[in-house]
């Protein structure tokens, strides 16, 4: 009878006894008579030894990305050959049968190091290659990791799971930054937030959640957007206080950051990543304080600046991290020009918004406000704005019959992946990026070999 399948991750609790394995095989090492190789399944990566001829010339056979099945007994190492920096850098598996499930082509480049030392355009080429890469891979662990500690607090916030389209018959808030598509004999559009949803679904659920794609038609390419981005969503109703919805925002940031930077410790130590500075508190500045307080550090003059730019962003998170020991840092009232059409002004002084970002190691991480929940006050916004209410007609008719004051935020998973990671660039952190050059293929080599990787430098 074929011995069960174990996982590596499983080793632990099998040592001297005989297990089965199956998995990719990631390096190999011969040495004449002896051989080994790295064996990766879904749980980790194990050395396995062969120490007969036969078995020895059959791992010197071998090749990266090889799917193998192999049979033996696993073993503690000697302490003197025991990995320090690998998780199950102790122990082996010493084979005693092995069986080759399909061959591999030869990889157009190497696999093996704890690097994957290709530029980015390749990296991007070759992604169902390079995802096969340990750390590549591991960058979507935390993603996956986030998402979920996404959704858990978010239900401790008692709210319900939504799922929204991504066609729409409007842009969400306006403008012509949208991908029309053809919709049967009609014009639509691909979604450019969940954001009218989910304030609809307040009228009806009260608090709602929902990680959703969204698209924006931006003709530029940087290291921090994307053409088609991951965005995790929440809305609230009943707002009493402006300060409930800080709380809640702060609530899900800090405690995503700091769960899955506890849970995966390794990967960040991999990314030669500090642990983030979670504080107690939140430090909050408004805009204008937020300014000033840039101003005074960099001697820059931003009293006609109507947004924080990258600069300012990383300036008042130093000042955060300095004067608060906190990786993290609340901007709040943001001009009310330069917000969308749902966002409520300020009662006290309507040139500023109830709106906020959450910055964090100098990149905003969130954006959201409190929402115009009056059906006359919204429509008056959304012509201010040159947005025409005829065109969000079941969105406006949520505002009609019954809508409690409410407001909410969005985090942009992808951009959250890459500043827990430090990585460069934006794209490293989505499976498969689009942009203005990229569906998968670069579209500047859609007539090329797609092997080739010239012709696009690192953004």
């Amino acid at each position: 009878m074929t011995k069960q399948r174990s996982l590596i991750r499983d080793c632990p609790q099998h040592i001297g006894q005989e297990a089965r394995l199956s998995g990719w095989v990631q390096t190999v090492r011969a040495h004449g008579k002896i051989a080994f190789f790295d064996l990766r399944d879904r749980s980790g990566i194990l050395q396995i030894g062969a120490f007969t001829p036969e078995l020895a010339k059959q791992v010197a056979d071998l090749h990266p990305q090889d799917v193998v099945s192999v049979t033996g007994i696993v073993k503690k190492r000697g302490e003197n050959y025991i990995n320090p920096d690998a998780v199950f850098g102790d122990m082996e598996l010493e084979a005693t049968r092995i069986i080759v499930l399909h061959r591999a082509l030869e990889m157009p480049f190497d696999m093996g190091g704890k690097e994957l030392h290709v530029e980015l355009p390749t990296l991007l080429d070759y992604r169902s290659l390079t995802l096969k890469h340990h750390k590549i891979s591991s960058i979507f662990i935390i993603q996956a990791a986030l998402a979920d500690q996404f959704r858990k607090l978010a239900r401790e916030l008692d709210c319900l799971e939504i799922f929204v389209p991504t066609i729409a018959a409007g842009a969400t808030e306006g403008g012509s930054e949208v991908f029309p598509i053809e919709y049967f004999e009609h014009r639509a559009f691909l979604t450019q937030s969940p954001q009218l949803y989910k304030q609809m679904l307040v009228g009806v659920f009260e608090r709602v959640f929902t990680i959703a794609k969204a698209y924006r038609a931006e003709p530029s390419v940087t290291t921090r957007h994307l053409t088609e981005a991951t965005q995790m969503d929440i809305e609230i109703g009943f707002i009493e206080k402006f300060e409930e919805l800080l709380d809640a925002l702060e609530f899900v940031g800090t405690g995503m950051i700091k769960n899955v930077s506890e849970q995966h410790g390794d990967i960040l130590k991999q990314f030669e990543v500090a642990m983030p500075l979670v504080p107690t508190t939140v430090p909050r500045l408004t805009f204008r304080k937020a300014q000033e307080i840039v101003s005074q550090r960099t001697g820059r003059d931003l009293s006609k600046e109507l947004d924080l730019n990258p600069e300012d962003e990383k300036e008042i998170c130093e000042w955060a991290k300095e004067k608060h020991k906190s990786d993290f840092v609340t901007i709040t009232h943001f001009p009310t020009k330069k917000r969308a059409f749902y966002t409520l002004p300020d009662p006290e002084n309507p040139e500023y918004s109830l709106s906020y970002d959450l910055l964090f190691r100098g990149l905003e991480i969130l954006s959201g406000s409190q929402r115009i929940h009056d059906y006359e006050q919204l429509v008056s916004a959304m012509k201010a704005k040159n947005v025409s209410p005829d065109n969000f007609a079941m969105y406006l008719m949520a505002f009609q019959y019954g809508m409690p004051p409410e407001g909410g935020f969005s985090f942009g998973l992808e951009r959250l992946t890459m500043k827990l990671l430090e990585l460069a660039n934006v794209r490293e952190a989505s499976l498969f990026p689009r942009d203005m050059e990229r569906v998968d293929m670069r579209l500047s080599l859609h007539n090329e070999e797609p092997t080739k990787t010239s012709g696009q430098k690192n953004q």
